[in-house]
């Protein structure tokens, strides 16, 4: 059995493992069933998924995140901003800026304590509406497509995403229509993550049924840099806004079309669990 210590944290609700590799280096070929048996919400610590603080290979910080299915996640909004604030807690970075390396690119973060609560803001890139680059097949523009009986809009936010607004988002059976968007692999060849969003003036209401997780989370980082990209490209929105999840809000601005997501990052508790690497 070998003891790997974890901290347990959240962003906006979205909820994650954190492990420090530099202490408790998790086995290459077993990272994928360790996210699935740690993520299990009756058999394990449960969340969302599986930080791992990474040797770095480019920058001081490397992030990689397992999703409780053991799929491995190109960047996810809500767990670079918990990565972030336990890299400060830990020493790992200095509050200010830093930049942090995962799957999607090398990106800019800045942390700041703010009336004793950790604020992470994360340069996100620029949103990209090239279908080759989301990717999706067959489709030259990407936008207001129909797709199942819904006007879907591509974007990738460091993972793919189809935004589609709606009037209610609580009117949406979002585990009966989100699904079928999900897998249409001849759409999304590596699936998509799908945003139901409700405007509310210059600010956004969004839901997510969260790729890798199968269902939907209180919140989702990228996803919400997603419909908050579309409005603007829309024109619903300006250059900032907000954007409310069940889990809280996060504040979206755009400068030179590059994004930028703000919010907070809290520690739930720490712990440590014994693992037996070869039964996994």
């Amino acid at each position: 059995m070998t003891e790997i210590k974890f901290t347990k944290m959240q962003g906006n609700g979205n909820d994650f493992i954190v492990v420090d590799e530099f202490e408790c280096p998790v086995p290459e070929d077993r990272k994928a069933a360790f996210a699935k048996k740690t993520c299990h919400r009756r058999f394990g610590v449960g969340a969302d998924g599986v930080l791992f603080l990474a040797k770095p290979m480019h920058t001081s910080l490397h992030m990689r995140i397992f999703n409780e299915d053991g799929s491995e996640a190109e960047m996810c909004g809500n767990g670079i901003r918990c990565f972030v604030k336990y890299a400060v807690d830990h020493g790992h970075m200095k509050p200010g800026k830093d930049k942090v390396e995962t799957k999607a690119g090398i990106l800019e973060v800045e942390a700041r304590v703010e009336e004793g609560k950790t604020l992470v803001k994360v340069s996100m890139g620029k949103p990209l509406f090239d279908p080759k680059k989301i990717p999706a097949a067959g489709l030259n523009n990407f936008i207001n497509k129909p797709v199942h009986g819904y006007e879907v809009t591509a974007v990738n936010t460091g993972v793919p995403h189809a935004v589609i607004f709606v009037d209610d988002v609580k009117a949406v059976d979002l585990m009966k229509d989100a699904p079928a968007i999900r897998f249409d692999l001849k759409t999304f060849p590596k699936g998509t993550n799908v945003n139901f969003v409700q405007r509310e003036g210059q600010h956004l209401r969004v839901r997510t049924y969260e790729r890798g997780v199968e269902g939907e989370t209180l919140s989702c980082g990228t996803g919400s840099v997603a419909s908050a990209a579309v409005a603007r490209y829309l024109g619903y929105t300006r250059d900032q806004t907000t954007v409310t999840t069940a889990g809280g809000q996060l504040n979206i601005s755009f400068v030179s079309d590059v994004a930028y997501m703000e919010g907070p990052a809290e520690t739930v508790y720490e712990g440590e669990i014994d693992v037996d690497f070869s039964a996994l």
